[in-house]
């Protein structure tokens, strides 16, 4: 594999698990009682950004590891698919 294949299956990854961690241990303005006026009530109240970009490095370099070992060591194969499936 490439490089530039690399970076960019890391960057599809990181991206993708950014969008799951985002949600954890969001608490909305009306869950905690503190609405400030002209504010969407939904709005979170304190979001953690960085330790969530935290989150989605190590969780993406973890998948992205799997990922690597699984298409080097030849883990997975397209025959192998196939015949799991049930077209061969």
């Amino acid at each position: 594999m490439s490089v530039t294949t690399a970076v960019a299956i890391y960057f599809i990854i990181w991206w993708t698990v950014l969008f799951a961690v985002l949600p954890w241990g969001v608490r909305s303005q009306v869950e905690t009682g503190t609405v400030v006026q002209g504010t969407d009530p939904g709005a979170p109240v304190i979001p953690h950004l960085w330790l969530k970009l935290i989150w989605t490095t190590l969780v993406s370099t973890l998948i992205f590891a799997l990922c690597t070992l699984t298409y080097s060591y030849r883990l997975v194969t397209v025959d192998g698919l196939a015949r799991l499936l049930g077209f061969r």
